[in-house]
């Protein structure tokens, strides 16, 4: 597919719109000159509000559906804010609070590499969105087929490179041992403790419902019970986070024939993916304007997309291009 002056015009139009109402915004909002401090307090709150979710279950009562769902939201608060970081869009000057917000984000979620690494891969799907080299997306299940596979590897991106080593070792930036590496040590304590939780219950029910002995060790029920709080504070929300986000991210993202910044991303806002949207901040709905603007915080995104989303729609941004999953990504509308 090639790329015509239209396109180059329509993102034009687009940055543009989004540059004037970012200034705006800011013009009107004089605090949001505050970026450094805004970023940390937005840190702080989900950090606060993960704690505070977790002591809801452990000392108050709070039932652990709650918990789980109050933590998942704050989780995926913080995954916005590595996002910045990555972007270095927080104290780009003061390297220690840096990297100690780097580590934090790291630590609410540990079901990923290293933000060091990721910033690596993230800048690489800046250059190389829709293609085979685009490692960060095609991980996620980008330009896959949809069907119980690309499901599968979108629960989990350690179940994705396990499956698909041999795929994406094609890639140049891919080595299995060195993403496995990135990810020490708290994707492997977050995947050996989430896998222990999901063996031990997968085989009670079992058991249970079939006649095998269940009578375990007294040091492996108090094993499972410091597991099974470990779980509702930090491996279910951050699971629940993660495939909310892997499924909007790979639904919104084209991939095969993307030969132009406006034929990257779509534009996901409808209704019935609130529940999703709700756990990775409303990303289906905002992340397109990153991909045209990035040196834009999350919070201003979020603010302005009201306004910049007529502007897509006028010019020719797809919305809510759900058949995009049966052609695998692709962009091009085959015609019947």
């Amino acid at each position: 597919m090639q790329q015509t002056s239209s396109d180059s015009q329509a993102a034009n139009i687009i940055q543009q719109a989004i540059a004037s109402t970012d200034s705006n915004c800011r013009a009107r909002w004089p605090i949001l000159k505050y970026q450094d401090a805004i970023g940390l307090m937005m840190l702080t709150i989900a950090l606060t509000g993960m704690i505070i979710s977790g002591l809801g279950y452990i000392l108050w009562g709070l039932p652990a559906w709650l918990a789980i769902v109050c933590s998942a939201f704050f989780a995926g608060l913080s995954h916005e804010i590595e996002h910045d970081l990555i972007h270095r869009l927080y104290f780009r000057k003061h390297a220690v609070i840096y990297h100690l917000m780097m580590s934090l984000v790291w630590l609410m979620r540990p079901n990923t590499v290293n933000p060091w690494y990721r910033r690596e891969m993230h800048l690489n799907h800046h250059k190389t969105s829709g293609t085979e080299n685009d490692l960060e997306e095609r991980i996620l299940g980008n330009g896959m087929k949809f069907g119980f596979f690309r499901l599968l590897i979108s629960l989990d991106t350690f179940i994705s490179i396990s499956l698909r080593a041999k795929e994406l070792g094609k890639l140049k930036q891919f080595s299995y041992f060195n993403f496995v590496l990135k990810g020490a040590p708290l994707a492997h304590i977050y995947l050996l403790a989430l896998y222990s939780f999901l063996i031990f219950h997968g085989y009670h029910v079992i058991a249970t419902a079939t006649g095998l002995p269940v009578n375990y060790p007294h040091w492996l029920l108090t094993s499972v019970e410091l597991l099974d709080v470990v779980a509702v504070v930090w491996l279910l929300p951050n699971a629940l986070r993660a495939i909310c986000l892997h499924g909007i991210s790979a639904a919104l993202h084209y991939y095969g024939d993307v030969d132009h910044l406006n034929k990257q991303c779509q534009v996901l806002n409808h209704w019935a993916l609130f529940p999703m949207q709700l756990f990775c901040c409303n990303f289906g709905s905002t992340h397109i304007i990153h991909h045209f603007y990035v040196r834009q915080p999350f919070y201003i995104r979020q603010l302005i997309a009201k306004r910049i989303h007529p502007v897509m729609r006028e010019q020719g941004i797809r919305f809510n291009d759900f058949h995009s999953l049966l052609r695998a990504n692709l962009f091009a509308i085959k015609k019947q």
